[in-house]
C-alpha cells in the first residue's frame, strides 16, 4: 500500500489550467481499483492518495500520467506503507 504526497510546486498557479485533465486521471485511478481515496493536504498544500494493489514501479509511472505532476504543478512523494494492524473494516489492505 502507498501513501502519496502531491505537494505544490512553485508552478502551482498553472493548476487551473490543468485540474479537468487531473480529475480525469483521479478518476480512471478509482475506476481500475487503485486508488482507494484522495484528498486534500492542508492547509492548501496540495494533495494525498492512498494507492493499493499496484508495485512501485508501476506507481511512478501512473503518476507520471498525472498533468499535475507531468507540468510540475505537484512533485509526488510515495511512502510505501505494510500494514500491520488495521481495524477490521480495512482487513482488506493487509
Amino acid at each position: 500500500m502507498f501513501i502519496v504526497f502531491l505537494r505544490f510546486s512553485d508552478n502551482r498557479h498553472q493548476a487551473s489550467q490543468f485540474l479537468e485533465g487531473h480529475n480525469a486521471w483521479l478518476k480512471r485511478g478509482f475506476d481500475t481499483g487503485t486508488f482507494l481515496l484522495a484528498g486534500s493536504l492542508q492547509p492548501d498544500a496540495g494533495g494525498s492518495i492512498l494507492a493499493h494493489k499496484i508495485d512501485r514501479n508501476r506507481l511512478e509511472a501512473l503518476l507520471e500520467e498525472d498533468p499535475f505532476v507531468a507540468q510540475r504543478v505537484v512533485s509526488a512523494e510515495i511512502h510505501e506503507v505494510t500494514p500491520g494492524r488495521v481495524d477490521e473494516r480495512l482487513a482488506f489492505l493487509k
